[in-house]
């Protein structure tokens, strides 16, 4: 199962950098274009507005090659003793998958959860085995399964 969402958090990833980048090349047609039929403020205006729209596709282009990096280094095959990036992990009433922050997704009629380690509860579950337990949000966890 860790390999279909690992693929699946791929697939969703290039989708959208593949939409990012074709946003910002239609950007730069559109200031070809503008270019040629305005003048004066209206156009300096146009312009900055484009480039500004140009640098926040740029900065979530960078956020999604961070996360693209992340998932490389996950092995799906390799199955975990502890909580480690790449795990498949089982607490109370949710599956996380340890990796980088990304929306919840459902596979076989599981929703699964992906967590950066970084994250509050990534922090919690990093290092600990199956029968750990912890309190967070005045919740208390236990550690079920890794996978």
């Amino acid at each position: 199962m860790k390999q279909e969402i690992l693929q699946y958090y791929k697939q969703q990833l290039q989708d959208k950098e593949d939409l990012f980048r074709d946003r910002i090349a239609a950007l730069t047609e559109d200031s070809k274009n503008d270019s040629k039929g305005s003048a004066g403020d209206k156009h300096e205006t146009a312009l900055s507005m484009m480039h500004l729209e140009q640098e926040k596709i740029n900065f979530k282009i960078k956020e999604i090659l961070e996360q693209k990096s992340i998932l490389e280094k996950i092995d799906a095959d390799k199955i975990h003793k502890v909580v480690a990036l790449g795990s498949l992990v089982k607490v109370n009433t949710m599956t996380v998958f340890v990796s980088t922050a990304l929306p919840k997704i459902t596979v076989k009629d599981i929703s699964i959860f992906a967590i950066s380690a970084q994250s509050p509860l990534g922090t919690n579950l990093m290092g600990n085995s199956v029968g750990f337990e912890f309190e967070m949000n005045g919740n208390t966890f236990t550690l079920l399964e890794i996978e």
